[in-house]
């Protein structure tokens, strides 16, 4: 049995009986056999049916939201908004799949000669339980207009989510099969991977996961894209409207409680503004309601598990002892983590070195654009970057010397489906959305055609 329970009261909110081994089998024939229909409906076909998907999110959003609030922990206001984010994600597919997977004609000696994009059958998606939704709709929208078909694993403690995901796709009217939730544990994952029936597996979690799924996935010789961990920096230059960057920078770590792989979690600031820039964000931090998440004004809620609260606590007593110092918070109750800013920090410390998965940010000062640069690619990471500057001109030109998967300037780094999102280094590789997401489950067809 797999149970979930409410992170915030310890009450246990579901158990939910694990698939059989046939049972197993049984979902996978489903979606192969599927798959034979699927890839020769049309894309208005498809279309049709996303459209109503992104319409029963709304309708329903509340229970949708509900749901992942109490499985999760995330604040229902944010929940709320991750469950619309996924219907915009629907509508934006629904619009443009067409186009983007049009043939590509290219010029050659041949009388006709393209590129042509085909579907490639049953993907695996083995996703997390921060984002439970958006994780899952970012895959599921593009794959499935594209005339994929999708089988999700989703994280243990958001089965009920999981389960209302496919809930959605068939209230919708997708035909059975076209996207399945396979209720197992993490322990049958290889053994799925290894079906000649899965295609190619995505995955969104940390890097021991992605390292052991891509291991598996190679010796099948299986397409993967992995979105791994993230340690994004905030560069804040001493030009930079410190007002809005520092509300900016407040989402950017806080929104989620801080479970989130693209959150700005280093917080690099230069000398002269340094000690004006915390003081306005100490004020904005201790503003920030806490509590429960079922409220619609909480902001910070609790940790999904205790076990990530203690890990959070762990790094950043190392590196108080290291020589960091603690600004705000730094208090542990339980799942519970209080708002944090750890300032004094240097490379060599572990909040610096490691990715921290919940509401604590650390600070390190820099003297000018070089030793700004140089701190942030000395991540192991390298999933994004936010620049806050008056001087776009100077921004705009150091965006290359960041080794990172997206700069935004400005602005706090975020998925949005008209952009590919993916990172560099141990953040992972692949994208997806916009067009190259959607491209990267396909069979790039060459088609040549030549008149004797």
């Amino acid at each position: 049995m797999i149970i979930s329970k409410n992170p915030y009261n310890g009450e246990e909110i579901a158990s939910i009986k694990e698939l059989s081994k046939k049972e197993i089998n049984d979902a996978l024939a489903l979606a192969q056999d599927r798959f034979k229909t699927w890839r020769k409906t049309t894309f208005s076909e498809r279309s049709k049916l996303m459209l109503a998907a992104a319409k029963e999110l709304e309708k329903n959003k509340a229970e949708y939201a509900k749901t992942i609030t109490q499985e999760m922990g995330k604040p229902i206001s944010q929940a709320l908004a991750e469950v619309e984010k996924c219907a915009w994600v629907c509508r934006y597919y629904a619009e443009n799949a067409e186009k983007q997977l049009s043939n590509e004609v290219i010029k050659t000696d041949a009388n006709k000669s393209y590129v042509a994009y085909e579907p490639i059958g049953v993907v695996l998606a083995v996703m997390p339980w921060n984002y439970p939704f958006w994780q899952v709709f970012r895959f599921a929208a593009p794959a499935l207009m594209a005339g994929n078909i999708g089988i999700l694993k989703h994280a243990s403690n958001v089965m009920q989510s999981a389960e209302n995901i496919q809930k959605i796709f068939e209230r919708a009217g997708f035909p059975k099969g076209c996207f399945q939730n396979l209720a197992i544990g993490s322990d049958k994952v290889e053994e799925i991977i290894r079906d000649p029936r899965i295609k190619a597996v995505t995955l969104t979690g940390s890097k021991p996961a992605g390292s052991a799924i891509a291991s598996v996935a190679g010796e099948e010789i299986k397409k993967t894209v992995l979105e791994l961990g993230g340690s994004n920096a905030l560069v804040v230059f001493e030009d930079a409207n410190l007002e809005k960057t520092v509300d900016v920078c407040v989402q950017a770590r806080y929104q989620n409680t801080g479970q989130s792989c693209i959150a700005g979690k280093r917080l690099l600031l230069q000398e002269e503004i340094a000690e004006d820039f915390l003081a306005l964000l100490s004020k904005k931090v201790r503003e920030l309601k806490s509590g429960d998440p079922m409220e619609e004004n909480t902001y910070v809620g609790v940790l999904a598990r205790e076990d990530l609260a203690e890990d959070l606590e762990k790094q950043l007593k190392e590196s108080v002892k290291q020589g960091a110092k603690i600004l705000l918070g730094g208090k542990r109750n339980g799942n519970y983590f209080e708002p944090t800013i750890v300032t004094n920090v240097s490379m060599d410390m572990t909040i610096f070195k490691e990715e921290t998965f919940g509401p604590l940010l650390s600070v390190t000062n820099f003297k000018d654009t070089e030793e700004a640069i140089s701190l942030v690619n000395s991540s192991a990471f390298g999933l994004g970057v936010s620049v806050f500057t008056e001087d776009l001109d100077m921004a705009e030109k150091i965006v290359s010397h960041f080794d990172d998967g997206a700069v935004f300037i400005n602005e706090l780094v975020k998925s949005d489906p008209r952009l590919p999102f993916g990172g560099t280094k141990t953040s992972g590789y692949g994208r997806e959305l916009s067009i190259h997401g959607i491209h990267e489950f396909m069979n790039r067809k060459t088609v040549y055609i030549h008149k004797f």
